[in-house]
């Protein structure tokens, strides 16, 4: 299975990798259209700032081609909040894959909110196998609030997405490859979807 991780210097790139690796898979790091058009299954990552990496995407026409993708794409943590309307870090405007914008925990609440929480409420074939409640690795100063496209809740402050879904399109706040035997068992039904 040919599976492009979208390489735009904004990345948990080798982390991504590895978790592939264990699972018996290969990631090919790539920018080129052609490549990221012909993969079975194109994964999004994200780590940084969200209008210097929107600054990236752009730079290399990715702005463009992502939404026009038609195989399943998983947007992880930065990656998933820039498949939205808007997000208040840096005042950027996304994708618009996701009707919803990004909005900043207040300072009442630690930022960025960091470690392990609980998901739940999940609604998609992402989350097959996976018990309500089950502890995923976070770290993030900004959120999704529910929405249509929400697919699973935590909360942090007040309850967020923590994963959404459009079509072939699917994002999560947490990070699936840092996220121990539950986030791989999502990882794996992403790549048999």
């Amino acid at each position: 299975m040919k599976i492009a991780i979208i390489d735009y210097g904004a990345g948990n790139i080798k982390s991504i990798q590895f978790a592939l690796n264990r699972l018996g898979f290969e990631g090919i790091l790539t920018n080129n259209p052609s490549e990221i058009r012909s993969a079975e299954k194109v994964i999004f990552p994200g780590v940084g700032e969200a209008s210097s990496a929107m600054k990236k995407l752009k730079s290399s026409g990715l702005d463009e081609l992502i939404p026009t993708l038609t195989q399943p794409v998983l947007g992880i943590c930065l990656g998933m909040q820039l498949m939205c309307n808007h997000t208040e870090e840096g005042d950027t405007k996304g994708l618009g894959i996701f009707d919803t914008n990004i909005v900043q925990f207040s300072n009442r609440v630690k930022v960025p909110h960091m470690g392990w929480n609980t998901i739940y409420n999940l609604q998609s074939p992402l989350f097959q196998g996976i018990n309500e409640k089950e502890y995923l690795y976070l770290v993030h100063s900004y959120y999704a609030p529910l929405s249509k496209n929400t697919i699973a809740n935590t909360i942090y402050e007040k309850e967020f997405s923590s994963a959404l879904q459009l079509n072939n399109f699917y994002g999560v706040q947490f990070h699936p490859e840092k996220s121990g035997m539950v986030g791989e068992q999502i990882l794996k039904n992403f790549l048999n979807l």
